[in-house]
């Protein structure tokens, strides 16, 4: 029996539901002629054998973060959300917080996404879509985390930002791992807009969006 991973791959590989793996061959045969002759030429999905990438790297990297970002939202603050990255049915899938207060109305603004990830080409892709209001898809690409520490990951985050107008976007992105003991209420209630000079915002978080080190987490001399 092949793992859900390897199934999925080969169900997509084939054009074939998983179930009509499991049925009667003579039945399965039936059903393969009838699918053939009914058939419209379709394309492919160019994403389908993009996520999740190598899952075995990418496991390593399951659990929940605080990511950090600028947006033009709350120009000169940093924004903190929760991100969780969690397996399900061979895919790593993800699912995100963002919230913040509207500084023209002071109501609380709450956007969640929810998307997969790949580990492709030495990188960490993480896709998401943002469904609550107009719609929105983000990504981020990260680098993989050095060996001595895993609680970092640093890379860029290409969105929307949600005013004004809704205008794209680029910020660097750097992730926080939450450690396993803190409760989701707690880990959530940090969430929000944080100026630069806040206790919450860490050196390592504030030297790389201030853009004091490389991409790669190494100090910048130079």
């Amino acid at each position: 029996m092949p793992s859900a991973h390897n199934l999925r791959k080969i169900c997509l590989n084939f054009g074939l539901q998983e179930q009509h793996l499991f049925t009667d061959p003579v039945e399965f045969m039936a059903q393969r002629r009838e699918a053939t002759r009914n058939a419209s030429p379709v394309s492919q999905d160019p994403f389908a054998h993009a996520f999740p990438g190598d899952i075995a790297r990418l496991r390593k990297y399951i659990g929940s973060y605080h990511i950090h970002f600028f947006t033009p939202s709350w120009p000169g603050n940093v924004m903190v959300g929760f991100t969780e990255l969690y397996e399900q049915s061979g895919q790593v899938l993800a699912r995100t917080v963002e919230r913040g207060k509207n500084p023209e109305h002071g109501t609380i603004n709450r956007t969640r996404y929810n998307g997969k990830s790949s580990y492709l080409g030495g990188r960490i892709f993480v896709m998401e879509f943002e469904s609550d209001q107009e719609g929105s898809i983000t990504e981020t690409v990260l680098y993989p985390a050095h060996r001595q520490q895993r609680t970092y990951l640093r890379g860029m985050t290409l969105g929307l930002a949600w005013r004004p107008r809704r205008s794209p976007y680029a910020s660097r992105s750097i992730w926080k791992r939450i450690e396993a003991s803190q409760s989701l209420r707690s880990s959530l209630s940090k969430c929000g807009i944080y100026p630069m000079e806040h206790r919450f915002i860490t050196p390592t978080v504030r030297d790389f969006l201030l853009e004091k080190t490389r991409m790669t987490g190494e100090v910048n001399v130079s």
